[in-house]
């Protein structure tokens, strides 16, 4: 027998659920289902709300001949053997929508070979990935289709999915009687996460169980915590992984220690090499912290080798320290604002020869030539500093360090001021 999310497939496009923006004015389908005839379409969304069953319905709105393949076993003679089928419907008045399952797995030869059908209308593409496509699919196919973003269900649509379960007689447990508690339903479409087929399933398990023992009644006692877990969504080289990683930094940088925590975990528990996790606290401390408070990349170096001498779980103690000791400090980019500035410079100017001065007098001939000449050392002046030139000729006075006053760095800026004053315009 079919699962309960494949017999409850709607019929019709007034039986899906969610999605509310495509629908509304303003909105993709909303103007799509005014055409006489389909668009090639890329549906992009998380497992469980509702891509191919979305392609099916407007497959039969637009009343095509819906082919379904997977892009796991689908080769590239497969391919032309539907387009041939295409071609001689075509002839005969019958447009065909070609339904790729996740299309992300087709590689860029598959995808090509696909371009001059979409391109002459041929057939009309309807993919489905849970990848972003901007990542996963050729440039030039992308350019021929739109991008439907479809989002998780929100708690509501979920248990709209569940409730028509309980009182569908033909599909679904409506001749069954069963008593579900609403606080059942409202406990699953919360685990879900925006998985209508996972609430389904949930659902399924527990009714076919309540059969099975004779009971008529599902009760909150019956949910354990294994039935309720949903692995959470990642992949590692996929969009999720820096859109993770992204929120993490940003929270470290915007000094939410709860923020930085939350993203860390969120990584940890879906499998995150935790070496790339201490990895970007480095950068953040070098990057984003800075000379305000030098100390965060020496603790965020400890927190990466700990972790590399204890593993898990307990040198996650160690990143979590050092993670929330950068979300904490105080931020200054000075130092990332002068390697930017250093590096831009001497694209345009190129190699500027070192000033004599500054050059060491290795041999007589260089000496003779002035290597060294005029060099003051700074040890034989008060405070260990002379006011001379250390940059190029072209270069003098140029300033690529410009301290902050934050944290530590403040005090760098006084030194400054001290000792270079108005020659350098540190005022």
């Amino acid at each position: 027998m079919a699962s309960l999310s494949e017999r409850l497939r709607p019929r019709s496009l007034k039986e899906f659920v969610g999605q509310r923006h495509l629908f509304e004015k303003g909105g993709t389908l909303y103007y799509l289902l005014k055409r006489e005839k389909p668009f090639s379409l890329i549906f992009w969304g998380p497992p469980g709300t509702g891509k191919t069953t979305l392609s099916y319905l407007l497959g039969k709105y637009f009343q095509a001949h819906f082919v379904a393949v997977s892009a796991v076993d689908t080769t590239l003679k497969d391919l032309k053997d539907l387009i041939k089928q295409a071609e001689n419907l075509k002839k005969l008045g019958k447009n065909t929508i070609l339904f790729i399952d996740e299309i992300h797995r087709f590689n860029k030869a598959q995808q090509a070979f696909l371009l001059p059908y979409v391109e002459k209308e041929l057939i009309f593409l309807f993919g489905a990935t849970t990848e972003n496509p901007s990542f996963e699919i050729i440039a030039p196919l992308l350019s021929r289709v739109r991008v439907l973003q479809l989002y998780p269900l929100e708690e509501d649509e979920i248990l709209q999915l569940l409730k028509r379960a309980l009182i569908d007689e033909t599909n679904g447990y409506g001749t069954y009687n069963y008593i579900v508690k609403d606080e059942v339903l409202k406990t699953i479409a919360q685990a879900s996460q925006g998985d209508g087929r996972f609430a389904l399933n949930t659902l399924e398990i527990l009714v076919e169980g309540a059969i099975q023992e004779g009971l008529k009644e599902i009760t909150l006692e019956a949910l354990t915590q294994n039935l309720l877990t949903k692995p959470l969504l990642y992949d590692k080289s996929g969009e999720e992984h820096y859109n993770l990683i992204s929120a993490f930094h940003k929270s470290m940088r915007g000094s939410d220690p709860d923020a930085t925590i939350y993203w860390m975990v969120r990584m940890l528990e879906a499998g995150e090499d935790p070496l790339y996790i201490a990895r970007r606290i480095l950068i953040c401390a070098a990057e984003d912290v800075g000379l305000a408070d030098p100390l965060a990349l020496v603790v965020a170096l400890s927190a990466f080798k700990a972790y590399e001498i204890l593993g898990s779980p307990e040198g996650e103690i160690a990143l979590a320290e050092a993670a929330l000791y950068v979300a904490l400090a105080p931020k200054s980019n000075s130092s990332y604002l002068a390697l930017k500035k250093a590096k831009d410079l001497i694209k345009k100017t190129g190699a500027q020869p070192v000033p004599l001065h500054l050059r060491n007098p290795v041999t007589a001939l260089m000496e003779k030539m002035g290597y060294g000449k005029d060099y003051q050392y700074p040890h034989d002046f008060e405070h260990a500093f002379v006011l001379q030139e250390y940059l190029p000729e072209a270069l003098k006075k140029i300033i690529f360090y410009q301290p902050k006053e934050i944290g530590v760095e403040s005090t760098f800026k006084e030194r400054l001021k001290k000792l270079w004053g108005k020659y350098k315009g540190y005022v």
